[in-house]
């Protein structure tokens, strides 16, 4: 790999171990809140609906691709 992508992979991680921090300081910082269990459903069904919508768009590139649709 070139410095070019040694360098911007460094970017990318200190980019997430940024957000690993901020989420888990946001979490932390809450104190005694608790959620709901309609809460917690609302969380898993949107990060579910939100891989299965990234899935599904990477599949559409991929299909795309092969299929020389992009041209």
């Amino acid at each position: 790999m070139s410095t070019g992508g040694w360098l911007a992979l460094g970017v990318l991680l200190v980019f997430l171990a940024a957000a690993v921090w901020f989420a888990v300081y946001s979490w932390g910082s809450l104190g005694d809140t608790k959620m709901s269990t309609f809460g917690w459903f609302a969380l898993i069904a949107g990060s579910a609906i939100t891989i299965a919508v990234g899935g599904g768009l990477m599949a559409l590139i991929f299909y795309s691709s092969r299929n020389d649709y992009d041209r």
